[in-house]
């Protein structure tokens, strides 16, 4: 009977071939969407009293949404400018987070190391880290990381130009904007209790010292919220116990639960 199988060599190339064509389909769908986005931060920018050039140059150098429509939007209701930055900073932090995890998922050298940094957002992490494979974080970062940088700026653009002729921003909702921003990046996170818990709580801190507080430092409250519960439940989180063999030492491995991983 004749051997009809693929050749090994052969097999590993067709297969490596469709998991990066797949890769590419993902990050470049994902990069086009993000990037629709930016036409409401250029719009909603230029309306809050950034000129178009500062929308722009926003984009290039910050370039982090929710970071970005933190300090439009503290702007644009009359905070002050340490105010807007300390929000926007705030925000921002969870990308130092991303980068400690790509750091050692992708290993960049030389001048790749800032670019890396530069396009560390939630949307290559997440393409990243969702690959098994070196090649497949490497390809899904960059190609995504890319994708929204190149797109986030020209639509950014797109969006403040049309801003600057809109005139006053109540008059087409984009003084809620901001807000939806913000509901919009929050909103799938908000899975389970302790989550939710969090976003409640510094809800009520936010919004019981509104009418006391200068422009955005109720948020920044809020966020210290966040921050804190981080700690505590950190803190909290029960370690191995004492008895608790280790693994390869005499002990056997819990059988894995019906249905997959968790």
């Amino acid at each position: 009977m004749p051997d009809v199988t693929q050749p090994p060599n052969e097999a590993t190339e067709a297969t490596g071939a469709s998991g990066r064509r797949a890769i590419l389909r993902r990050a470049l769908s994902v990069g086009i969407a993000t990037s629709a986005y930016g036409v409401s931060f250029g719009a909603l920018a230029v309306a809050n009293g950034l000129t178009v050039w500062q929308a722009c140059v926003s984009s290039l150098l910050l370039f982090s949404g929710g970071s970005q429509f933190a300090l439009a939007g503290v702007l644009g209701a009359g905070g002050s400018v340490g105010a807007a930055v300390a929000s926007s900073t705030l925000l921002g932090i969870r990308n130092s987070v991303y980068a400690v995890q790509l750091a050692a998922l992708l290993r960049p050298r030389g001048v790749r190391r800032f670019a890396a940094a530069q396009l560390t957002i939630d949307e290559s992490t997440a393409v990243a880290v969702s690959q098994d494979t070196p090649a497949g974080r490497s390809l899904g970062f960059w190609v995504t990381g890319t994708t929204v940088y190149i797109g986030w700026n020209a639509t950014t653009l797109v969006g403040a130009l049309a801003g600057s002729q809109l005139g006053d921003p109540r008059q087409y909702g984009l003084d809620a904007a901001a807000g939806a921003a913000f509901l919009a990046l929050l909103w799938p996170r908000l899975k389970q209790r302790q989550p939710v818990a969090v976003a409640i709580a510094g809800a009520l801190v936010a919004f019981s010292l509104t009418p006391v507080l200068p422009v955005g430092l109720p948020v920044v409250a809020a966020a210290g919220v966040a921050v804190l519960a981080g700690v505590f439940l950190r803190d909290a989180a029960p370690g191995p116990g004492p008895s608790s063999p280790a693994p390869g030492r005499g002990s056997s491995p819990a059988p894995a639960p019906a249905g997959g991983d968790a």
